[in-house]
């Protein structure tokens, strides 16, 4: 008597990716229900089941399903929006768009389109990190793919959480609800060291050992990474993440570029999975992970696409095939990464990586029915060489692509037959992406259109109108101004001594308000010649009107101040400025009281460009035309003190004179 089963794959080359890297040709899988229930040779299945339907895969590849080990599968909304960037500069380009357009409408729409992508390519699981992860899980689970989606935390506010404490309430009631589906394994996704606390770090941590559930983050993906790591932690990256107790889960590290040899020793241990991103990572010149020590030490090592605006697709056998080609250029060694081993990336042991290969990653009886068929008939995959038995691990990994991927099952159920797909309405979702594209473009090109919107989408400013009474006179004698200060016409209320370093960021004229963004830095000296504190600052300086008086200069302009968080080269790349003036002066400086009024004094020296000798610099804020003119005699008044003729009083700036010079 047959026995029963729903669907029976017969006449195919079987790669069954099993323990002993079983191949059955001419041979047959057969699936009941959500699982496999046999494999075998064609005849013997034939004669032994009776299915509901059966598959003729003459010329064909039955493969386990692959596994896409890290991605971010709504940014497939983003791709291509803007490439070629740095990852901060990328990082910092993208984060405000997602706070503007990212909804569970919109991770659901960018997971549909990524669904069908990834299913053409013949994955059926993939792990995920990103916002509104219950939304990404309902559109997931509805297409019928299996995946691991964590859900991210920041310290920094996100698209559905204010902080990293909502962020955790979301991780909690998103794995109250999905933890034990059949498809979707909830995880913890703080998204990476640096983008958090260890009290943050911490926090995950137990909640996934609470829930035993996975973690899923960023580890050492750049070398300024592990670069920061050293010089605020005094360790590379993954100590630092276990002191916060991340290798006490069910950690699956994405990227894991800069390791050294002792932290993959220590994720080994841990039983930690490894998200190797080779696209992702050249694309952003991150770095080649080294994937031979790595599996040498015995590390689960699975292979991901990233993000698809950060790669910018997510075919995975496009993707294990650059890993396999760059692990052997890497080392500069061709036997490194064969091919067989290659396709074990990708499917039982990136399972494993995923913690998911009780369940997935090989065709064996027990195992869920994940499986592709894969033609091999193409011309780009002909002729077939036969003697030896390896022959079809190098035809899959290089020669096969993503458009020979014919039938694809997750979990039992057919998500593309004959290269349609069945679960996801593949015309109406480019549609509409197609709208929330033109949406996107709308915003970008506002936010293009001026530094002053680049500056507020990036962090926010405070609004300040400037006017000041001011005027500079060089080459004036250090002992004439400090018998000034030192004298009975003034009172000192404080004094600083500073390094100043400004970098001028010049735009183009059509934005008045927007004229120049200073970078500054200051480095604050003490009386022993050590700098004791740093400070740095964003002022977006508008162009402004000059009324020029007999003695000095009242200038009115609009000021936007930010806090300069991130590097000089961040803003140079993220601004984009036509040009650039850079001054770095020795600053000496007291606020004085002067016939009642608030003066400041600088005693500049312009070391960058060289200027010779020392300019006195005298600066009010006022607010009328008629307490300028005050302020102006009396600034000549002070100028007559210290012995400056009027004459020759400077009344440009500090990047003016440097232009000049």
């Amino acid at each position: 008597m047959p026995k029963k089963a729903d669907v029976l794959l017969t006449g195919g080359t079987v790669v069954t990716m099993n323990e002993q890297y079983e191949i059955i040709e001419n041979g047959a899988v057969a699936v009941a229900g959500d699982s496999i229930v046999a494999i075998g040779l064609a005849a013997t299945l034939t004669a032994d089941f009776q299915a509901d339907e059966t598959i003729d895969c003459t010329g064909q590849v039955i493969m386990p399903g692959l596994v896409n080990a890290h991605t971010h599968v709504p940014m497939t909304l983003f791709r291509g929006l803007n490439d070629d960037l740095r990852l901060d500069v990328w990082l910092g380009y993208l984060m405000p768009v997602e706070r503007e357009f990212v909804t569970p409408d919109f991770v659901k729409l960018g997971t549909r389109i990524a669904c069908a992508e990834m299913i053409r390519s013949g994955v059926t699981t993939f792990a995920d990190m990103y916002y509104f992860e219950e939304a990404i899980a309902e559109e997931t689970a509805a297409i019928g793919m299996r995946a691991l989606l964590g859900q991210t935390v920041l310290v920094f506010p996100a698209p559905d959480a204010a902080t990293f404490e909502d962020a955790l309430v979301l991780a909690r009631r998103f794995i109250e609800r999905w933890n034990g589906h059949p498809l979707i394994q909830p995880a913890v996704a703080p998204h990476a060291w640096y983008t958090g606390t260890p009290e943050m770090d911490r926090a995950c941590a137990d909640l996934a050992r609470a829930f035993d559930v996975p973690i899923h983050t960023h580890v050492a993906e750049t070398s300024f990474e592990v670069e920061n790591a050293r010089q605020q932690h005094h360790t590379p990256v993954v100590p630092v993440i276990a002191k916060h107790g991340l290798l006490d889960t069910k950690l699956l590290a994405a990227h894991c570029v800069h390791l050294e040899k002792g932290e993959m020793f220590a994720l080994k241990q841990a039983g930690a999975g490894v998200a190797h991103c080779p696209s992702s990572n050249l694309k952003l010149a991150s770095g080649i992970a080294n994937v031979k020590e790595m599996l040498d030490i015995g590390i689960n090592l699975g292979v991901g696409t990233d993000g698809p605006a950060s790669n910018n697709d997510l075919d995975m056998i496009e993707e294990v095939r650059l890993a396999a080609l760059l692990a052997k250029a890497q080392s500069s060694d061709p036997t490194v990464l064969p091919a067989r081993q290659a396709l074990e990336l990708v499917t039982r042991r990136g399972a494993r990586a995923l913690h998911m290969g009780d369940v997935t990653g090989s065709l064996e009886v027990g195992k869920r029915a994940d499986l592709a068929v894969v033609s091999m008939n193409h011309l780009h995959n002909w002729p077939h060489f036969n003697n030896n038995p390896d022959g079809v691990y190098s035809r899959l990994i290089y020669a096969a692509k993503s458009g020979d991927v014919q039938h694809v099952m997750c979990n039992g159920r057919w998500l593309m037959q004959n290269q349609t797909l069945l679960t996801v309405d593949e015309k109406q979702a480019m549609t509409d992406a197609a709208q929330v594209a033109a949406k996107i473009d709308a915003f970008v090109q506002r936010r293009e259109s001026s530094p002053y919107n680049k500056l507020v989408l990036l962090s926010g400013v405070q609004r300040q109108e400037s006017f000041e009474v001011q005027v500079k006179a060089p080459k004036v004698e250090k002992e004439a101004v400090f018998n000034f200060l030192n004298s009975d016409h003034c009172t000192i209320v404080r004094d600083a001594h500073y390094k100043q370093y400004d970098h001028y960021f010049i735009f183009a004229d059509e934005d008045p308000d927007s004229a120049r963004l200073r970078y500054r830095e200051d480095e604050f000296v003490g009386e022993d010649g050590n700098v004791y504190q740093t400070r740095t600052r964003l002022t977006l300086i508008g162009e402004g009107e000059r009324l020029e008086f007999p003695n000095a200069v009242m200038l009115s302009r609009t000021r936007f101040w930010a806090d300069a968080d991130r590097s000089l080269r961040f803003y140079r790349e993220y601004f984009a400025p036509e040009s650039e003036i850079e001054v770095v002066k020795d600053r000496l400086r007291w606020h004085i009281i002067f016939k009642e009024t608030d003066f400041a004094i600088n005693f500049d020296k312009v070391v960058e460009p060289a200027v010779p000798g020392n300019f006195l610099e005298i600066k009010s804020r006022t607010w009328s035309r008629s307490d300028a003119e005050r302020k102006a005699g009396l600034i000549a008044e002070i100028l007559s003190l210290v012995g400056v003729e009027l004459e020759t009083a400077e009344r440009q700036e500090y990047a003016d004179i440097a232009q000049r010079q």
